[in-house]
C-alpha cells in the first residue's frame, strides 16, 4: 500500500493563483502524454507517487488526453482509487473540454452541451463527484462566449467543479470570458496558455490581461515538447517525440532552431543547470506565472525536471543573453 513522503510539503514552492486563495505547485505534473492506454500502468503509477512525493499535488488533465481520448483520465482514476484516495482533499484535480472527442456535431466546441456532457464523462472515467478545476479549453469562436462560461458556471453552481479556467484564449477574449463569469457569480480563477522561450505569445498582451483580471497563470509546453532539454543536442534520436511526428514535428527541429537549442544549453551550461532546468525556470521567472505543467515519461524525468526548483534566480546579464539568442532566431 503506498504511504506517501511525510516530507513532501518541504522542498516544493506554492503560490496564489492571482488574486485568489487557491495555491498551485510550481510545478504540475500533465497527463497530456505518456498516461494514456499505450502505456504501462505501473510505469504511470511510479511517476505519480513519486509526483506527489515531491509535493506535485496539481495533476492536469482534459477529456480527449491519452491515447485513445479519455485512457489518461481512467489512468488517473485508476491511480486515485488504488494509490491516492486518502490524498483527496491534497489535491488539485483539473479537466477541460474543447477540443475534439467524440463524433458528430456535439463532440467539439464549447457548447453547452458539449462542455457538460464532456464533464460528466471525465467524472465517470476518474471516479470522481467533482474536479477542482474546470477549463474551457479553447475559444470556440462558432459559439457565443456567453454560452461557453455559462456551462462553466453551471458546472460550479452543480457542484461539479470547484473553480472554472480557461485555455488558450487570447488578451480580449479572456478579459470578456473574465466579465461574463463575473457577472454570472462564479469567478474566473485561472488562464492555461502555452508558453516557453520558443513561444513567448504570452508577452503579447495576455499576461496583462492575466494580472488585470486576477487570474492565476498556469503555463503549458514549458519545455516546449522537449526541445528544451538535452533530447535534440545532436539531432533527433530515433526514439524521441519528434521521430514519431505526433505532437512535435521533425519540420519544427531546423537546423536554425537546433542553433537556437544549443546556444540556450551553453547558457545553462555556464549557469550550473540543465537546459530542462533552466528552461522552466525561465518560464516561472515572471512572479505572475503561478506554475508551470511539465510531462515526464520516467521518474528520472519528473526528478531532473523538479530540481529546477534548485535554482529560480537568474542574473540579468543571464536574461540578456537569453534574449539576444532568442532574437537572433526569430
Amino acid at each position: 500500500m503506498y504511504v506517501a513522503d511525510e516530507g513532501r510539503y518541504e522542498r516544493m514552492r506554492y503560490s496564489r493563483c492571482g488574486r485568489w486563495g487557491l495555491k498551485l505547485p510550481a510545478i504540475s505534473l500533465g497527463f497530456w502524454h505518456n498516461f494514456g492506454g499505450d502505456r504501462p500502468l505501473e510505469t504511470s503509477r511510479a511517476i505519480v507517487r513519486r509526483a506527489f512525493d515531491l509535493g506535485i499535488t496539481h495533476f492536469d488533465l482534459a477529456n480527449n488526453y491519452g491515447p485513445p481520448y479519455g485512457s489518461a483520465e481512467e489512468t488517473f482514476g485508476r491511480l486515485l482509487r488504488t494509490d491516492l484516495a486518502p490524498y483527496r482533499d491534497e489535491l488539485i484535480v483539473s479537466t477541460k473540454a474543447g477540443y475534439d472527442m467524440w463524433p458528430g456535431p456535439y463532440g467539439d466546441g464549447g457548447t453547452r452541451k458539449y462542455m457538460l456532457a464532456s464533464l460528466d464523462q471525465s467524472l465517470a472515467r476518474m471516479g470522481l463527484d467533482y474536479v477542482d478545476v474546470f477549463y474551457s479549453h479553447r475559444r470556440d469562436h462558432d459559439t457565443p462566449l456567453d454560452e461557453t462560461m455559462g456551462a462553466l458556471d453551471t458546472a460550479v453552481r452543480q457542484g461539479k467543479a470547484l473553480y472554472a479556467g480557461i485555455s488558450s484564449y487570447g488578451p480580449e477574449s479572456t478579459n470578456e470570458a473574465a466579465r461574463i463569469l463575473r457577472d454570472l457569480g462564479t469567478p474566473l480563477l485561472i488562464h492555461q496558455p502555452v508558453y516557453s522561450m520558443l513561444n513567448r505569445w504570452l508577452e503579447d498582451g495576455l499576461l496583462e490581461a492575466i494580472e488585470e483580471e486576477g487570474l492565476g497563470c498556469i503555463v503549458f509546453s514549458p519545455l516546449a515538447q522537449g526541445q528544451l532539454t538535452d533530447r535534440y543536442l545532436k539531432g533527433i534520436p530515433e526514439d524521441s517525440r519528434a521521430s514519431r511526428n505526433t505532437s512535435l514535428s521533425p519540420s519544427d527541429l531546423t537546423q536554425e532552431r537546433l542553433a537556437t537549442i544549443r546556444a540556450l544549453n551553453d547558457i545553462a551550461t555556464r549557469r550550473g543547470r540543465s537546459l530542462a532546468e533552466t528552461a522552466l525556470a525561465w518560464a516561472l521567472r515572471d512572479p505572475r506565472v503561478t506554475s508551470a505543467v511539465i510531462g515526464a515519461s520516467s521518474v528520472d524525468q519528473l526528478e531532473a525536471n523538479v530540481a529546477a526548483l534548485d535554482r529560480l534566480d537568474f542574473e540579468p546579464e543571464e536574461l540578456a543573453q537569453i534574449d539576444r539568442v532568442l532574437a537572433e532566431s526569430s
